[in-house]
């Protein structure tokens, strides 16, 4: 479903990927591990077409198309979902109100009929209680006021009402206490694994991937994949550290 090969970029003239090749299948969720400063964030931003990014090299395909030659909302309209460490706030615009707005116009890019607000509303409410968010929560604007585990929720309900075919999550369970890590793994099982889509799943804790259970875990380091192994590998991470686990051969 998404195959990087050899992608490299930089910001500000600074090379941040040097070489990441990764491919996820569908079906599949695979997480990202690795220290501070490895290129997580970069490869999320890079994926979803964050401005100021500057890919020098390499591929990224995406259901066959070329995802580099898409514009943000093209990427999000063919099916790609980017979940934010720190998800904006949006004062004036209440999530109702942004989350129908950007589903409709994802299905205009679809060539799909848009949905009426009764049609809407109906499709909120359903992904709200899965997520266990009040739709009092959706009235309100677009993270002004939440918590960081609220913001999470709504954010995961987002990806639940736009049904992407693929998720980059970045580092959501930030921020998340036990019971809001539950609820948003088990959405994040939900949505995406019971319906076989992909999900690239960047974290830095073990927590999480107890509640999701990846399929692959693959380390990222100076900006490229050095490892990759099944759910243990996580586990090993979280007992030995980067240090012991890389020092050992791919």
């Amino acid at each position: 479903m998404l195959k990087i090969d050899n992608l490299t970029a930089e910001i500000d003239g600074k090379t941040i990927l040097n070489g990441l090749s990764l491919e996820v299948a569908a079906g599949e969720i695979h997480a990202i591990m690795g220290p501070n400063g490895a290129g997580k964030s970069t490869l999320s931003y890079v994926l979803g077409g964050r401005p100021g990014y500057e890919v020098t090299g390499g591929s990224v395909t995406f259901r066959g198309q070329d995802l580099l030659d898409m514009e943000p909302h093209e990427r999000a309209a063919a099916g790609l979902f980017l979940g934010f460490q720190y998800p904006v706030e949006i004062p004036g615009v209440s999530n109702v109100q942004f989350l129908r707005e950007a589903l409709n116009a994802q299905r205009k890019g679809r060539g799909e009929e848009p949905l009426s607000g009764g049609e809407f509303l109906k499709l909120a409410k359903e992904k709200a209680a899965l997520l266990k968010l009040d739709m009092d929560m959706l009235k309100r604007n677009v993270n002004v006021g939440f918590s960081g585990g609220e913001k999470k929720r709504a954010e995961m309900v987002q990806m639940g009402i736009l049904d992407p075919a693929f998720a980059v999550l970045d580092e959501t369970d930030s921020g998340l206490d036990i019971d809001a890590l539950r609820v948003v793994g088990d959405g994040i099982n939900a949505i995406m694994r019971d319906s076989g889509k992909g999900v690239l799943l960047i974290t830095h804790y073990q927590r999480l991937l107890d509640v999701v259970k990846p399929d692959k875990v693959s380390i990222l380091s100076k900006g490229r994949i050095v490892k990759t192994g099944g759910p243990e590998l996580a586990l090993r991470l979280e007992n030995e550290g980067y240090d012991a686990v890389m020092a050992e051969p791919a």
